[in-house]
């Protein structure tokens, strides 16, 4: 098992100082890699939780964002080259990357450049978008009804632009003539992952034909873990294809440790899963490896935890817990 820092560039409030002193620490800690998230409004609406759909349409969560409208946070996309500019060993990405808000051919382009400012250590985290009034405030409202199309029209521009000098593509979103887009990847071709949290079919469609390296979901239970590995496998396996060598499943996951233990009792994607005591972190993490979690993104509280505090708990997870998890 790696482990996986998400920055918490979404959070009510953060500083760079803070963002800097994660992942100095991270890569300190020989973590494998720091992920930013694309987060581009918190709607007014969310303070009332008054959202179109809960967050990420998940059903136990309530219509609203985690981070207050007013909060101060930083965008995702912006902080990948500073972060490769800030490291030199951790892989960097972003989990996950709306396709929709972004324009196929440019966003193709733009991660091939971070590819090489990163000497070849970005990870692709790609995904479809949840949020209607997002869509409207990066002026796709129209995108909304078919994001995933979307989705999958990006990864094959991604992938032409990368493995060809010149490339066109004719299709619903993106349409040009045979064109160069500058340097391809340092990596042929960078790592794709996908973040799928309601369909394992369209996911294992997904990785079988593009070739995906991970999958990517939110607060996921060890069982989550299990059931979605296992329907992936299972549908792959109809395909006549399996996961790829080297294949990473991934979760998003709130953690904090906690003096005390915690109510761990099952509330859906609200339960403390990685928030707890280091009896219980160190606990469910071997749950986790047996049920074939590959990488935890370990993903700081929102508020009313200090950075300090974050940077101890990472410090003892690493020291005192994961060498009883991989024991």
């Amino acid at each position: 098992m790696k482990l996986a820092l998400y920055l918490p560039n979404f959070r009510d409030e953060v500083t760079v100082k803070e963002l800097e002193d994660l992942t100095a620490l991270a890569e300190d800690l020989d973590f494998d890699s720091v992920w930013t998230l694309d987060r581009i409004i918190v709607p007014e609406t969310s303070d009332r939780a008054e959202m179109t759909y809960p967050f990420g349409m998940m059903s136990d969560l309530p219509n609203a964002l985690p981070v207050v409208s007013r909060g101060k946070w930083f965008q995702g996309m912006t902080l990948i080259p500073w972060l490769a500019a800030k490291t030199t060993k951790v892989r960097i990405g972003m989990s996950i990357i709306d396709t929709p808000y972004r324009s196929p051919g440019v966003l193709a382009a733009e991660l091939a450049t971070q590819d090489h400012l990163s000497g070849g250590r970005l990870n692709v985290g790609i995904g479809s978008g949840w949020m209607p009034e997002e869509f409207a405030a990066a002026s796709v409202p129209d995108l909304f009804p078919r994001r995933h199309a979307h989705v999958r029209e990006t990864i094959e521009i991604m992938q032409g632009i990368w493995s060809n000098d010149l490339f066109e593509y004719h299709g619903e979103f993106a349409d040009f003539p045979l064109s160069g887009f500058g340097h391809k990847p340092v990596q042929q071709p960078p790592p794709i992952f996908f973040s799928g949290l309601k369909d394992p079919k369209r996911s294992a469609k997904r990785i079988a034909k593009y070739g995906l390296q991970g999958w990517i979901g939110i607060q996921d239970t060890p069982e989550d873990i299990k059931r979605w590995k296992g329907e992936m496998e299972r549908e792959l396996g109809e395909l006549g294809r399996g996961f790829p060598d080297g294949f990473e499943m991934c979760s998003m996951i709130w953690f904090v440790i906690t003096d005390e233990p915690m109510d761990q009792t099952p509330a859906g994607k609200g339960t403390n899963l990685l928030a707890g005591s280091a009896q219980q972190i160190e606990d469910i993490l071997k749950r986790y490896q047996e049920a074939g979690l590959t990488m935890p993104l370990l993903w700081p509280p929102f508020r009313d935890v200090p950075t300090s505090k974050t940077l101890d708990d990472l410090k003892r997870l690493t020291e005192e817990i994961m060498p009883k998890v991989l024991a």
